[in-house]
């Protein structure tokens, strides 16, 4: 198969870098609420300001046009276009993407949005949320409201993104929003994620008839350690990777979970889900070692307890660690990349988030962060997909995350994994050396 070259990007969401959150009609999110409760956020921090980017967005489209790369994978924020999840669109917080849009296009940038980055409207949790049906049929809405709007220049667009975490680290493990320990009620959210998926598929290419639909999935190895349960592992395996993949691509469950779906899979929604994909995006940090039990969680993340009903197990990553304490392994990518193009044949892949935050504590004389973890960080993953596409995975995109330091969700705004930094009070934006091995890179490739 031939492919055509690599494409290069870039990557943000709209709740950890947009700030304004009370501005221009938009409604509370999830994450606005759950960042207000004490100790659910490490630093205690939240996303009000983040970078400031609803504001300084052409600034920000500048610094990824200075990038030399071909496209800008942006999120919109729900709770701007609808503030309380339906209704009509609250026309300025379509005006913004409306006009981000045209600033990418005058910049030769092609656009990339994710309709859902974790930041739902808290009048749905209030509903329910993911656990609810009706969810699923409220994000149809929107994603229909948006692609009438933006459907016109945006042929590329990612319905949901790593809807893993919404599902197990918002509702199985509580670290996340809506920050609830649902158990293995979570399976049920886990559903109605790829149900709306289905749905907001099918809302964008009714709008736009030539609209290429994917979605965005933490997909990772599971590799088993010495002494690991077989069994902990497949099923570490089915929640990580085989439960999205196997009904988007054959609409089945994935076998060693599908006893918690009982009463929640209606008739029709496994063949709605299968085939809605046109494209599959991965984002990989980290391969996961399933290890046996030692009874102590790992990092966000990596917690055991978003992976409810499975058997005792612990994760065990090896050194050395990004400061997430993610285990650095450039092999897992080029291995997830070519495992997903053989669970998913024919499927057109993109690696839409790929990055490492660092401690960025060595400045260069000019002040600058002289982050060469970072570089050596992407080297690697560049060299792995390169050698992923080489061996027959359709890898048609390689997006860098992200472009500035933000709001690291749990974390707050100490872990930085950003190509830029950004300076906490003025908001000033100061390349590190990352992005200039990054454009120097993207150059190179095109010759």
């Amino acid at each position: 198969m031939s492919l055509p070259p690599l494409g290069y990007g870039v990557a943000t969401a709209s709740y950890q870098v947009e700030g304004s959150t009370h501005a221009d009609g938009r409604g509370p999110s999830i994450w606005d609420v759950f960042a207000a409760r004490p100790g659910t956020v490490a630093d205690g921090s939240d996303g009000s300001t983040a970078c400031d980017s609803y504001r300084r967005w052409e600034e920000d489209l500048d610094l990824v046009r200075d990038l030399g790369v071909g496209s800008y994978r942006f999120s919109v924020a729900w709770p701007r276009v609808q503030p309380a999840g339906r209704g009509p669109a609250n026309a300025p917080g379509l005006d913004h993407y409306d006009r981000m849009v045209d600033g990418m296009l005058a910049r030769g940038l092609r656009p990339l949005p994710t309709l859902y980055h974790w930041d739902l409207p808290q009048a749905l949790e209030e509903d329910g949320g993911w656990l609810a049906r009706g969810t699923a049929e409220r994000f149809a809405e929107y994603a229909s409201l948006v692609a009438e709007r933006l459907g016109d220049r945006v042929e590329v667009w990612a319905t949901l993104n790593e809807p893993w975490c919404s599902a197990f680290l918002g509702y199985a493990a509580g670290v996340h929003a809506p920050g609830r320990r649902e158990g293995t009620r979570a399976f049920a959210a886990a559903h109605h994620l790829l149900l709306a998926h289905a749905l907001g598929a099918q809302a964008v290419r009714a709008a736009s008839s030539s609209a290429d639909v994917g979605i965005v999935l933490n997909l990772a190895p599971a590799r088993p350690e010495e002494g690991a349960d077989p069994d902990a592992v497949a099923y570490v395996d089915a929640v990580q990777n085989g439960l999205w993949l196997e009904p988007l691509v054959h609409g089945r469950l994935a076998a060693p979970v599908a006893a918690h779906y009982d009463g929640v899979v209606a008739d029709g929604d496994l063949e709605a889900v299968r085939g809605s994909a046109a494209w599959i995006g991965v984002n990989y940090y980290t391969p996961f070692r399933i290890a046996p039990a030692r009874g102590a969680a790992g990092a966000v993340g990596q917690d055991t307890a978003a992976y409810p009903g499975a058997p005792a197990f612990s994760f065990a990553p090896r050194g050395p660690v990004t400061a997430m304490g993610w285990e650095v392994d450039a092999s897992g990518l080029e291995e997830v990349l070519l495992d997903t193009a053989r669970r998913a044949p024919g499927v057109p892949l993109r690696v839409t988030e790929n990055g490492a935050a660092y401690a960025d504590d060595v400045r260069a004389p000019d002040g600058s962060v002289d982050d060469q973890d970072r570089i050596a960080y992407y080297r690697d993953h560049l060299a792995a997909v390169e050698r992923a596409r080489a061996a027959g995975a359709p890898v048609l995109d390689y997006v860098a995350w992200t472009l500035l330091d933000n709001f690291e969700w749990a974390e707050g705004y100490r872990k930085t994994f950003g190509l830029v930094e950004v300076e906490p009070g003025t908001q000033d934006r100061r390349p590190k050396a990352s992005y200039a091995w990054y454009a120097e890179h993207v150059r190179a490739a095109a010759g």
